[in-house]
C-alpha cells in the first residue's frame, strides 16, 4: 500500500469518517482500513499490533525437511527443495515452497546489474574452468576442475569434471566439446590462462603458439579478455552458478567417473531442455538454429596425446606421475618416447614402433605398478642373456669382454649387467665404454667398480643432453640416407677456372673449359639421375 493512501485513511478517520465510509471513498476493503488504523494506533502507543494467526498449509508437515536441507546445503535452490519434497510425497506447487524457503533463509544482497550483449549464430563461444572440492563417498575429498564450453547464441554448453587444467586436458576437452555440439564457433573468449596466453606485452596478450596451432586446425580464433574483468565472459561464468545449484547441490557422488555420468545425464535431461530466461527458448531448440552457422569439424581430429621421454630402469620399468609401467626387458637402459592419451600410456621403441601399452592410472593413485606378463624376463633366461650380450657388444669389444667375464665370475652377473646398462641414463655411451675397458684392464668385474670409475672420470649428462644426442643420431641417419652424396668444395674449383677462361679476349679457352665441366659432371652422376643444381 502507498504511504499516501495510509495517510488519507488516518486523516479521514480522525476527521470523523467511519471505516465503512472510508472504505467506500478509497475503494478498499474495511479489513484494510482496520488494519492500517490498528498499526497506526500501535505505533503511537508503542504497542506492537496483534499478530495474525498463521493459516495452516500442507507444507507445514515438511518444514523439518526444508530446515534440514537448508542446514546441510545453505545455497540450495527452491527448485531443488521442491524436487526433494516431491520424493517424500509433497504434491503442492513451486510458489509456496519458494515463499517458505525465503522465510527460513535470509535474503542476499543484490549485485549491480551488468549489461549483456548478444551475438549472431555461430559467432562466439566462451570457455572457462571452475574449481571445486567434492567429498566422494568412495574416493574421499578430491579437488576437481569443471571444464565448461558455452555457445553464445544458443546457450547450449558442454561440461566435464577433470583432474587438472594443463594443456593436454584443455585441448582434449575442447575436442569433446566440438564433437558434442557438432561444430566450432568462429571466436572463443578466454581469460588469461597459461594454456592460451603465455605472457603480456603491456595489455596485449601473447598467445601460446601450441594453442594457436590447435585453434588453426579447427578454424576458430582465440580471444583473451581484458584482465580482472570476468563480466566479459558472463555467458560462461553464470552457468557455473547454475551447475552448482542444480547439478552439485544436494547430491552425493561415489567417484569422479560417477560425477561425470551424472553430469552427462544432467546436460541432456535438465540443462538442454530448460527454458532459458534470456532467450525464452530451450538451448537444444536454439542450437538447431545455430548449428548450420558453426565451423564444420575437420575430417581428422587433432592429436591430443602428450609425448614425454623416459629411461627404462634396471627392473624394466618406466615412471610416470608416481606410478610405474613395465616395458619389454630388452629395452633396459634405453630412453624411449611415451605417448600419453586420456586413458592409456603407450611406449614406443627407438624406431617409433609400439612395444607396450598400459591402462593409465588415475592421478589420485600413486605407488602402483602396471605389469604385463610378456614383459617379464624370467621365462626367457637364454634370450635375456643374448640380449644383454648384444647390448654390451654395441658398446665395443672391451664391453663385450667385460660382460663375458662378469657373467662367468659373478653369481648375480646378469642382474649387475642390467644395473650397468641403466647407467646410460646418466652417462654417455663413450664414457660407459671407457669405464668398462678400465675395469676390465684391472680385473674389477662388478657394477660397483664401474660406478666408482664413472663417478671419478666422467661427468653426468642432463636430460637435455640425452635428447640432443638422440636428435644428432637421427640427423646422422638422415644424412646417410641422402640420395646424392655431398661434394667436397675442391670439386667446384673448375667452375671458377671456367669463369676466368670466359674472360679471355678470344673466348676459345672458355669453350674448352665448358666442355670439360660437362664431361666431369657426366662421370660423377649416373646417366638416368636427375640434374642437380650445384
Amino acid at each position: 500500500m502507498k504511504e499516501s493512501t495510509r495517510n488519507e485513511i488516518v486523516r479521514l478517520y480522525y476527521g470523523g469518517t467511519s471505516m465503512r465510509k472510508i472504505a467506500e471513498t478509497l475503494q478498499i476493503s474495511r479489513h484494510t482500513v482496520k488494519r492500517v488504523l490498528t498499526e497506526h494506533d500501535g505505533g503511537r502507543s508503542g504497542k506492537s499490533p496483534p499478530s495474525r494467526k498463521k493459516r495452516p498449509s500442507q507444507l507445514d508437515a515438511y518444514e523439518a525437511t526444508i530446515r534440514g536441507l537448508l542446514e546441510r546445503y545453505p545455497d540450495i535452490t527452491s527448485m531443488r527443495v521442491l524436487e526433494e519434497l516431491r520424493q517424500e510425497g509433497f504434491s503442492g506447487g513451486y510458489t509456496i515452497v519458494k515463499e517458505r524457503v525465503r522465510e527460513l533463509r535470509p535474503r542476499r544482497r543484490r549485485k549491480e546489474p551488468v549489461m549483456r550483449f548478444e551475438t549472431s549464430p555461430g559467432a562466439q563461444a566462451q570457455m572457462d574452468y571452475s574449481t571445486y572440492t567434492i567429498d566422494f563417498t568412495e574416493e574421499g575429498p578430491r579437488r576437481v576442475q569443471l571444464f565448461s564450453y558455452v555457445l553464445g547464441y544458443s546457450r547450449r554448453q558442454y561440461i566435464r569434471f577433470v583432474e587438472r587444467q594443463d594443456f593436454a586436458t584443455t585441448i582434449r576437452q575442447h575436442v569433446r566439446a566440438f564433437e558434442h555440439l557438432g561444430g566450432v564457433a568462429a571466436t572463443c573468449l578466454y581469460d588469461n590462462m597459461k594454456v592460451v596466453v603465455t605472457d603480456h606485452d603491456g595489455e596485449e596478450p601473447l598467445y601460446n603458439t601450441r594453442f594457436l596451432a590447435f585453434a588453426t586446425h579447427y578454424g576458430f580464433r582465440p580471444w583473451a579478455c581484458r584482465r580482472r574483468r570476468p563480466q566479459t565472459k558472463g555467458k560462461v561464468e553464470r552457468p557455473f552458478y547454475y551447475a552448482e545449484t542444480s547439478l552439485l547441490n544436494a547430491r552425493t557422488f561415489r567417484s569422479l567417473d560417477h560425477l561425470n555420468e551424472v553430469a552427462a545425464w544432467w546436460l541432456s535431461k535438465v540443462a538442454d531442455v530448460r527454458i532459458h530466461r534470456e532467450t525464452k527458448q530451450t538451448p537444444l531448440a536454439r542450437h538447431q538454429e545455430e548449428l548450420p552457422h558453426l565451423v564444420p569439424l575437420p575430417q581428422n581430429p587433432y592429436d591430443t596425446a602428450e609425448v614425454v621421454y623416459r629411461t627404462v630402469n634396471c627392473e624394466g620399468l618406466i615412471a610416470y606421475r608416481g606410478n610405474r609401467y613395465t616395458v619389454p626387458w630388452r629395452s633396459i637402459g634405453q630412453m624411449l618416447p611415451i605417448r600419453i592419451t586420456e586413458s592409456e600410456l603407450i611406449v614406443h621403441g627407438p624406431h617409433l614402433d609400439e612395444i607396450a601399452r598400459h591402462r593409465l592410472f588415475p592421478t589420485s593413485i600413486s605407488g602402483q605398478t602396471s605389469r604385463r606378463e610378456e614383459d617379464r624376463p624370467q621365462e626367457y633366461s637364454h634370450k635375456k642373456h643374448a640380449v644383454l650380450k648384444e647390448r654390451f657388444e654395441q658398446l665395443g669389444p672391451s664391453a663385450a669382454r667385460f660382460f663375458t667375464a662378469l657373467t662367468e665370475t659373478r653369481r648375480y652377473g646378469k642382474q649387475e649387467a642390467y644395473k650397468i646398462l641403466t647407467l646410460l641414463e646418466a652417462y654417455r655411451c663413450e664414457d660407459l665404454a671407457a669405464a668398462l675397458e678400465h675395469a676390465a684392464h684391472h680385473g674389477a668385474y662388478s657394477s660397483t667398480a664401474v660406478e666408482r670409475i664413472l663417478a671419478i672420470r666422467a661427468t653426468p649428462r642432463t636430460a637435455l643432453d640425452r635428447l640432443a644426442e638422440r636428435e644428432q643420431g637421427h640427423l646422422r641417419s638422415l644424412m646417410n640416407d641422402l640420395p646424392t652424396r655431398p661434394r667436397d668444395t675442391a670439386e667446384y674449383q673448375h667452375l671458377l677456372d671456367g669463369q676466368t677462361s670466359k674472360g679471355t679476349p678470344d673466348g676459345e679457352d672458355a669453350t674448352q673449359d665448358d666442355t670439360t665441366i660437362d664431361a666431369e659432371k657426366t662421370e660423377d652422376e649416373p646417366p638416368d639421375a636427375p640434374e642437380q643444381d650445384p
